[in-house]
C-alpha cells in the first residue's frame, strides 16, 4: 500500500515531502488503499498538501484505490495479476504513467520491471546513449538479468548517482561524461 500511495505523491516533489505526507497519512489512518478508497478527499488533501498538487494527487490515490478494490480485489490479490496484464492495468488508471506503474511493480511488487525516470533518462544521455525515452525501458531489460533485485539495485545506483551529479551540474568531475570525452 505504502509503494503505491508513494509512487503517487513523488510526482514533481521531493521524496522528503511524501515521508512527510506519508506520516501524515499514517497519523490520520488513511494510508492504506482500502483507507483511501474510503476517506474523505479533503482529508486526504490535507494530508498530501506538502507534497504540491494535492488535489491532483488525491484524486489519482482515489483512483488508484478504486482500481485496487474494485478491478483487482485488493492489494492481496494484485500480487497473482501476471506483470503485463497487472502493468496494463496500472497504465489505465487516471495519472498512472509508465514510470509510476512500473515503480510500483518494481518497488511494490517485487517484479522485473525497470524504471525509466528523469535520472535514468539523463544518466543514459550523459553516456551517449540515444535511444528515445519510450526504447529505453526494453533497452535496460535486454541488457539486464531479468531479476527485480538487479533492477532494483540498478535504477536505485542510478538515482543515487544523479542526485550526487545530475542536481549539482557537476557535469566536469562526473565518470559517466568522462567516458564520452
Amino acid at each position: 500500500d505504502e509503494v503505491m500511495i508513494g509512487a503517487i505523491l513523488t510526482q514533481q516533489t521531493r521524496w522528503e515531502n511524501v515521508v512527510r505526507a506519508l506520516d501524515l497519512l499514517k497519523e490520520r489512518g488513511i494510508c492504506s488503499m482500502q483507507a483511501i478508497y474510503t476517506a474523505d478527499p479533503r482529508e486526504i488533501e490535507e494530508a498530501v498538501r506538502c507534497t504540491g498538487f494535492y488535489r491532483i494527487k488525491a484524486r489519482r490515490l482515489k483512483s488508484l484505490a478504486a482500481f485496487v478494490r474494485d478491478t483487482c480485489g485488493g492489494v492481496d490479490m494484485m500480487a497473482a495479476i501476471p506483470t503485463p496484464a497487472l502493468r496494463a492495468g496500472l497504465l489505465a488508471v487516471h495519472g498512472i504513467g509508465e514510470e509510476t506503474a512500473d515503480s510500483i511493480l518494481c518497488y511494490g511488487f517485487s517484479r522485473p520491471s525497470f524504471v525509466i525516470d528523469a535520472y535514468t533518462e539523463r544518466i543514459a544521455r550523459c553516456a551517449g546513449i540515444t535511444t528515445p525515452r519510450p526504447a529505453l525501458k526494453p533497452l535496460f531489460e535486454s541488457v539486464l538479468a531479468e531479476d527485480f533485485h538487479v533492477y532494483h539495485q540498478t535504477h536505485a545506483h542510478i538515482v543515487e548517482y544523479a542526485k550526487r551529479w545530475c542536481t549539482k551540474k557537476r557535469c566536469e568531475g562526473c565518470r559517466i561524461m568522462a567516458l564520452n570525452g
